[in-house]
């Protein structure tokens, strides 16, 4: 778990002999001026935020599930506002996935999460999965297709990976709370449907959930930050899921050489999930669809006793005729209580015999 960011003191002056006492005084009350100074100087700055409103038209837990937050570590390494680890170093939004690819092609809505005008527009980008060898061409593009809202007093929100062809509204259009921008896609640096949302105070990048963030302080669960109801967190998730073709060892899992994204048809299948932070009674569930879209396997692990890591494995042999030949997804899900708290897929190809 990443702790906190703290930052190193700077040097306090040194006054030697009895004349560094008055000097001492004065130094403490500048330093405490200067601490209200700064308080005041950010209070409008939240003072003036927009209260912001769920940005997606998904239900929480239910049909879509938070993945990622803003990476509040500014060195290497990532911290939530929790001071947890569901970031990833140097993400700059909030990303809520959908739970499937059938979801995204029936669509999903985007929506303005505040009042504001709309200033920027990017479509025109195909819904493609990024891989190694299309990330490098998309690094200016990671966004994708996209919509940014100006809210007034330097607040702005930007809406990343929209649908190709879904978006909306037009450069100039006035939009309310909830104004259908655009619908959630696969466009830019992306390999799952979601929404990217980033909120920006004069450029600089806020966390909603934590707008005071002072990179030495935690956030609570029950506070709105700037949305206008409290969203559940959980610090739980899943790290990644994948194939391999035999059931791997919990160091080939967590250094990526279980992973297998190619197959003969004659190998055992096998998914697993690799989960942190799970409770007592959460779920996972694993299972694989095969070229035709039928479930190959599934199964359900009730979590009784987990650690702070841990990872589940599940798959079969390889039927006497083989694998048949073509494209498979295999799904890990987490869930609590009934209310899905992490997702993740995995894609495999199995060759022609």
């Amino acid at each position: 778990q990443a702790g906190p960011e703290t930052r190193r003191a700077g040097k306090t002056p040194h006054f030697r002999g009895h004349a560094a006492a008055p000097y001492r005084g004065l130094l403490r009350r500048l330093v405490k001026s200067l601490a209200l100074i700064c308080s005041a100087s950010a209070a409008p700055a939240l003072a003036d935020a927009p209260t912001l409103s769920l940005p997606i038209d998904c239900t929480l837990g239910t049909s879509c599930y938070i993945e990622d937050y803003v990476d509040l570590d500014p060195g290497p390494g990532q911290r939530d506002y929790m001071c947890a680890i569901k970031s990833r170093d140097g993400h700059r939004g909030t990303d809520f996935h959908l739970l499937s690819f059938d979801a995204m092609e029936k669509g999903v809505d985007v929506l303005a999460a505040a009042a504001g005008t709309v200033d920027r527009v990017r479509d025109g980008m195909d819904d493609i999965a990024v891989t190694p060898e299309t990330a490098p061409g998309l690094q200016d593009r990671g966004c994708g297709n996209a919509v940014r809202i100006d809210h007034g007093n330097g607040w702005r929100t930007t809406y990343c990976h929209l649908k190709n062809g879904s978006i909306a509204v037009p450069v100039g259009a006035r939009v309310e709370a909830g104004t259908p921008l655009g619908e959630v896609g696969l466009s830019g640096l992306t390999n799952a449907p979601h929404l990217h949302l980033t909120v920006l105070k004069n450029g600089r990048v806020v966390d909603p959930f934590l707008p005071e963030d002072s990179n030495t302080t935690c956030g609570t669960v029950d506070g709105p930050g700037l949305w206008d109801a409290a969203i559940p967190y959980d610090r739980a998730g899943l790290f990644t899921a994948a194939f391999s073709d035999d059931v791997p060892s919990l160091d080939a899992v967590k250094s990526g050489d279980a992973r297998v994204t190619e197959m003969p048809a004659t190998s055992a299948m096998v998914l697993y999930g690799y989960v942190h932070f799970a409770e007592s009674g959460d779920l996972l569930t694993l299972w694989a669809d095969g070229p035709d879209g039928a479930e190959v396997f599934r199964t359900q692990v009730d979590l009784d006793d987990p650690n702070l890591q841990l990872y589940r494995a599940f798959g079969r042999r390889a039927p006497d005729e083989g694998w048949a030949p073509g494209a498979y997804r295999g799904y890990v899900r987490l869930t609590r209580e009934g209310r899905v708290i992490a997702h993740r897929h995995a894609d495999l190809i199995v060759t022609s015999p």
